[in-house]
C-alpha cells in the first residue's frame, strides 16, 4: 500500500511540475509569445496578465474536465471557446472595476487571452481526458510556468526601458533609457535569449 501511495504522489507532482519545466508552454512549445512580447514592458502589466491567464487556465481546465463526459466530441472546440470566453470576460471586467489603469494600459490584450493557445491546448491535450484534480494541477503548473517567463521579461524590460520597476525609480538619474526594450523588437530579442538559456539548461538537466 505504501508503495502505491508513493507512486500516486509522484504522479500528481509530475503533473504539477511538467508545465513549469519539462513541458513549459513558452520555452518548450513556444506558445503564448504574443502577450510576452506585447505587455511585459511593465511589471504590473506582466503580473496582471500572469494572474489573468492562470485564472483562465485553471478554471477552463476545471470546467472542461467536469463536463468531459457530457461534451459531444463534434462540438468540443465550441464548448472550450464558450468556457474560455466567459472566463476572459470575467477577468476583463474585474480589471476594469478594480484596476482601471492596468486595464487601460493593457488595452485589447486582456480580451485576446481567449486566443492564447496555452489555454485551448491544455483543455484539448489534458483536461478533456483526465480527472478534475489532475487537470487543475496541470493548468496551474502551466500558469506558473507562463507567469515565470512574463515576470522574467518585465524584470529586464522595465528597468532597462524606463529605469523603473513597478513604477518606482531604481536606475540612477544619469541612466539613459534603452528604448528598444520598451517595444516588441527588444522583447523578441530578449525572449529568444531566455528560450536559448532555458533550453540549454533543460538539456543539461536531462
Amino acid at each position: 500500500m505504501a508503495e502505491g501511495k508513493d507512486i500516486k504522489q509522484s504522479n500528481w507532482f509530475k503533473v504539477l511540475t511538467m508545465g513549469m519545466w519539462a513541458d513549459h508552454p513558452t520555452f518548450c512549445m513556444v506558445l503564448g509569445i504574443c502577450s510576452a512580447l506585447a505587455i511585459t514592458n511593465r511589471m504590473d502589466n506582466a503580473l496582471a496578465m500572469s494572474a489573468g491567464v492562470t485564472f483562465c487556465l485553471v478554471f477552463s481546465s476545471l470546467f472542461v474536465s467536469l463536463l468531459r463526459n457530457v461534451i459531444p466530441a463534434r462540438v468540443r472546440m465550441l464548448a472550450y471557446m464558450t468556457i474560455i470566453a466567459t472566463l476572459v470576460i470575467c477577468t476583463d471586467r474585474f480589471l476594469k472595476a478594480f484596476f482601471p489603469p492596468i486595464s487601460k494600459a493593457m488595452g485589447p490584450y486582456v480580451g485576446l487571452i481567449i486566443t492564447n493557445c496555452i489555454i485551448m491546448g491544455r483543455a484539448e491535450a489534458f483536461a478533456i481526458k483526465n480527472k478534475t484534480w489532475l487537470s487543475v494541477l496541470d493548468a496551474f503548473g502551466c500558469g506558473v510556468g507562463y507567469s515565470f517567463i512574463l515576470i522574467l521579461m518585465a524584470l529586464v524590460r522595465e528597468p532597462m526601458g524606463f529605469g523603473t520597476l513597478l513604477g518606482q525609480r531604481i536606475m540612477p538619474q544619469t541612466w539613459s533609457n534603452w528604448v528598444i526594450f520598451t517595444i516588441a523588437p527588444g522583447a523578441f530579442f530578449l525572449l529568444g535569449v531566455y528560450i536559448w538559456i532555458l533550453r540549454t539548461l533543460a538539456k543539461k538537466t536531462e
